[in-house]
């Protein structure tokens, strides 16, 4: 057998195969041996076929299959030989044409290579890293809203600014259709003014596009996927089904006992300040997230590499349960263009960085991550084995391992990318921080 490589550019390559009458003859032979006791031909009585009308029935095929074995077998190892980084997976060529008794059997595939690019993570450019703080407008606000939650619900015969709503949002084109309790002042002011003097049972339209302060509430009292919820912008009705005031919670030792444990809050000045350092752990997170996401798109801006995509294209029309037209995988490869940019920058800045991920390090992770799950549902003092224990369940699922690897991944990217990309620090409120990130 034959096989080389013939470049079409720095990405695009075919795989020339070549294969001979001796590099499957034996096997067939093998096969038509093995397919005489079992052959049947109208004249003649199982097992006593003569050779020849045998291989005049089943030669073709079995040769075919063989010819296959060969093939597939010659080209997995030619690509761990060459040391091919593919991507995707080869793309056998079409010939109409193909005569299968001629004496060399001429095989072709397509592949697409990960192209060979350099990135430079201390370029200049004009990433902030935002330090988010909760201002006393923000505290106020969340000690109003403990107040709410833990007072006395009063029913109200039509909306007021300060009113909570229990309705149904609904969208039957995008399938949206869930009850949820909301006070009206979470709404933006446009929104919230349509909602005053409104009865129950009464419907009101609004805009999903800057309904909340946060783009990312519409999945919790819509339900939209996170994938869709950045710059959604479709119209969604309110079936409002009941309206109540309330009569405050007075903030006492028992309401911070109930909230915190016995003891940890004694004070309206405690509770403040907990507050406070809650929200800007949570904020840390979501300024955090929102400087990955902005060197990622940096990077993927500044690093210049051509990708196979018209090869990448054809290849997406036969992965899948579902086969893709061209016009959908069009589509698709629109779709996931960015992403697999950035997986090839990430996985450039990992090697650079001399990134790797072990065992402790996912262990340390999840043990973490498990931790905080729990005190968010009170389990503030869980014992070491308890939640060992949990964490040994975690890491015997594959998803599981899979999905929090990448956690650990763009955890410690982003460790990398705050040192080198030496972004510009800014200490903003949260509503500037959302202007920020959404623009509003």
């Amino acid at each position: 057998m034959d096989i080389k490589r013939v470049a079409i550019d720095a990405v695009n390559e075919t795989i020339v195969m070549t294969v001979v009458h001796m590099d499957y003859k034996g096997q067939v032979a093998k096969r038509i041996n093995e397919k005489m006791p079992l052959a049947t031909v109208k004249g003649f009585r199982k097992g006593q076929v003569p050779k020849d009308l045998v291989e005049k029935q089943y030669g073709k095929a079995i040769k075919q299959e063989e010819v296959k074995k060969v093939v597939d077998l010659a080209l997995e190892r030619f690509v761990q030989s060459e040391r091919l980084n593919l991507l995707g997976t080869p793309l056998a060529k079409e010939n109409e044409n193909f005569d299968w008794d001629a004496e060399e059997l001429t095989f072709e595939y397509e592949i697409g290579l990960v192209p060979n690019f350099e990135i430079d993570l201390e370029a200049k450019n004009n990433i902030v890293k935002y330090i988010v703080t909760a201002d006393d407008k923000l505290i106020d606000g969340q000690v109003e809203r403990i107040q709410k939650q833990f007072g006395k619900a009063i029913p109200q015969d039509k909306v007021e600014a300060d009113s909570d709503l229990t309705g149904t949002f609904s969208n039957e084109e995008k399938g949206i259709n869930n009850t949820t309790t909301i006070a009206v002042s979470t709404f933006n002011k446009a929104a919230a003014d349509k909602f005053i003097g409104k009865k129950v049972g009464d419907v009101v339209t609004v805009s999903t596009k800057g309904l909340f302060a946060d783009d990312h509430q519409l999945m919790d009292y819509l339900k939209v996927a996170h994938d869709d919820v950045h710059g959604l912008d479709i119209e969604v009705n309110f079936t409002i089904e009941a309206i109540n005031g309330a009569e405050l919670a007075e903030l006492n030792q028992e309401l911070f006992d109930k909230l915190f444990g016995e003891g940890k809050v004694a004070s309206l000045e405690d509770l403040k300040a907990k507050i406070k350092e809650d929200a800007e752990t949570q904020f840390a997170q979501q300024a955090d997230q929102k400087l990955l996401l902005d060197v990622q798109d940096f990077l993927i801006e500044s690093t210049k590499f051509d990708l196979p995509a018209e090869f990448l294209k054809k290849w997406l029309q036969t992965v899948g349960e579902k086969k893709l037209s061209a016009e959908e995988a069009e589509v698709e490869y629109a779709r996931s263009e960015k992403g697999l940019r950035f997986q090839l920058i990430e996985g450039k800045a990992m090697a650079q960085s001399n990134i790797q991920i072990t065992f402790e390090d996912l262990k340390a992770f999840t043990t973490n991550a498990i931790r905080q799950q729990m005190a968010q549902f009170g389990q503030t003092n869980p014992t070491d084995e308890e939640v060992q224990g949990i964490v040994a369940r975690v890491l015997s699922n594959q998803d599981e391992v899979k999905r929090l690897s990448e956690q650990v991944v763009a955890e410690k990217l982003l460790e990398v990318f705050k040192e080198k990309a030496n972004p510009t620090t800014k200490e903003v409120t949260y509503e500037e921080f959302i202007a920020a990130s959404y623009g509003e």
